[in-house]
């Protein structure tokens, strides 16, 4: 099974959760692969760009990999994908991303889970996004919400957009990011009755992730 996990915004916990879905399938003794397609705000290490979230990733994955396997596309700049790849005269495509991800894919697993970079409309370049990625995946989604003010509008336009690529919203995650969050559960309840899919968990403020998400 893939799984495609991609948030309302950049910054809502999307590797917090992801790594959370992991150790949730490790523990129901399933095969699992971590994979980071690609990555901006690399740190430049003698063996080459690592991104933290692709290492999280992989510590959490029970299946081992080698690195440029589960991230085989990396950026140094912390800037949108599409921007650092013009900058290194990388294109990057949906179909060269599949390419580069096609060793993590094919290696036999129960579990492929896949983590967007930043939003669901992320660009690619001037006319694919990585929504298109997760599309071409055959990749069911789950969407990190981000709990802060403005959430409810990120969320329900990320629900829209994913429904109308024919994808499927396998579920979504409230990550409470903001302790400070006026009326947090009141903008949970009206997400739950706005978006026709199962929230898989709340997750409080820097709360064990996998103690809070229920997925069968």
């Amino acid at each position: 099974m893939r799984y495609f996990v991609t948030g309302t915004d950049t910054d809502v916990g999307k590797t917090y959760v992801s790594c959370g879905l992991l150790d949730v399938f490790n523990a129901q003794g399933l095969s699992t692969i971590g994979i980071k397609a690609v990555a901006s705000g690399c740190i430049k290490m003698p063996e080459g760009l690592r991104s933290q979230d692709a290492l999280l990733l992989q510590q959490h994955s029970s299946v081992v990999l080698p690195y440029d396997v589960i991230n085989p596309i990396a950026f140094e700049p912390p800037i949108a994908p599409h921007i650092a790849a013009q900058q290194v005269g990388f294109h990057l495509t949906q179909k060269n991303m599949l390419e580069k991800c096609s060793e993590a894919l094919n290696t036999r697993a129960d579990i492929h889970l896949i983590e967007g970079a930043g939003g669901w409309l992320v660009p690619l370049h001037d006319y694919e996004f990585l929504a298109d990625f997760a599309k071409t995946l055959d990749a069911q989604i789950i969407l990190v919400v981000g709990m802060r003010l403005g959430c409810i509008n990120h969320a329900l336009l990320t629900v829209e957009s994913i429904q109308n690529r024919g994808c499927i919203l396998k579920g979504w995650v409230a990550n409470c990011i903001d302790p400070l969050m006026d009326y947090c559960i009141d903008n949970i309840n009206t997400l739950k009755q706005a978006i026709a899919a199962p929230l898989l968990g709340v997750v409080p403020y820097q709360g064990d992730v996998a103690q809070c998400i229920r997925f069968a």
